[in-house]
């Protein structure tokens, strides 16, 4: 009796579980962005115009942001709508191009933490008992020290700098990204369709990246979108302790530790940097939640967020 021998590198039933659904599935995902919570479609909208100001601060800004002149603590008037600083430089154009570090390093830090993050809780959950206890009892470790306080220690160690502040953030993070992938990936595995590929001899590198990494990819998204604004947080808190941008460079968090001093005289150095850090913070949060609530509306991923420490990172 001749008996068919069925290839590890092309499963005998549809891989469509894996790729190709999760590929519609996030094109549904994008599409229902734009409907349904209006709060969140603002969101969007005002982080898109962020990132667009960013983008044309060299052409829409009115003046050089470190360019220094004798009109010094000018308040809010036609000229200057924000005012100036201490040195005479215009509040407006160091806002807009301040939106480029101070959006860059968070989002930098973020995919620092997905891209070893990811692996990490992957490996945890689909190899052998000690290789999974040694990794979540190091991620454990790690979750022990608040966000903040591990991207502290962290810049502290490799010196400070803007490189450095990104990978603070990047390292500060990893744990939550590992665990919530480590726990979905003992959940995933023990699906019907893992066990049957696996009963066919698929490999386990061939179950991860078809059929456990594309089921998680939602849960990732989630979670990098809901991670954004605690990073922006971290990342301009770091700037404002002096680890990060140097003077005169423009960002938000320098500018609004360099307006504290001038607080009685001049309120608006600290105040718009301030402010502007308080609006993208909140429009990016209530964009983690609009993302989770159109791609896990069933989910009670913010509790899950919850117990790896993400809402406790500061």
């Amino acid at each position: 009796m001749h008996t068919a021998r069925v290839s590890s590198a092309a499963p005998a039933f549809p891989a469509d579980v894996g790729g190709s659904r999760f590929g519609r599935s996030i094109s549904r995902g994008v599409r229902a962005l734009f409907q349904g919570d209006r709060f969140g479609i603002a969101a969007l909208c005002f982080l898109a115009l962020i990132v667009l100001l960013a983008v044309l601060a060299p052409f829409i800004a009115p003046y050089d942001p470190v360019h220094v002149s004798t009109d010094n603590l000018a308040p809010p008037n036609l000229r200057h709508p924000f005012g100036t600083d201490q040195f005479g430089r215009d509040m407006l154009s160091r806002i807009l191009w301040g939106a480029r570090l101070t959006l860059l390093a968070p989002v930098v830090g973020i995919g620092i933490s997905t891209l070893f993050g990811v692996p990490l809780g992957l490996l945890a959950g689909y190899s052998t008992r000690w290789m999974s206890g040694l990794i979540m009892r190091v991620m454990d470790v790690m979750l022990a020290f608040p966000g903040l306080l591990l991207a502290l220690i962290v810049v502290t160690i490799i010196g400070p700098g803007v490189v450095n502040v990104m990978v603070a953030i990047g390292i500060a993070f990893i744990p939550v990204f590992a665990r919530v992938v480590y726990g979905s990936t003992l959940a995933v595995r023990g699906q019907d369709y893992v066990t049957a590929a696996r009963s066919l001899g698929c490999t386990p590198r061939w179950l991860v990246a078809r059929h456990i990494l594309p089921n998680l990819a939602t849960q990732i998204i989630v979670i990098a979108s809901s991670a954004v604004g605690w990073a922006i947080l971290t990342a301009t808190t770091l700037n404002f302790l002096g680890f990060g941008v140097k003077l005169p460079t423009p960002e938000w968090g320098a500018d609004l530790a360099a307006g504290k001093d001038w607080l009685q005289l001049a309120w608006w150095t600290s105040a718009c940097p301030g402010l502007a850090i308080t609006a993208v913070i909140l429009a990016a949060n209530y964009l983690g939640d609009h993302i989770a609530a159109v791609l896990e509306p069933h989910s009670h991923w913010r509790d899950r967020v919850q117990q790896v420490g993400l809402e406790g990172l500061q």
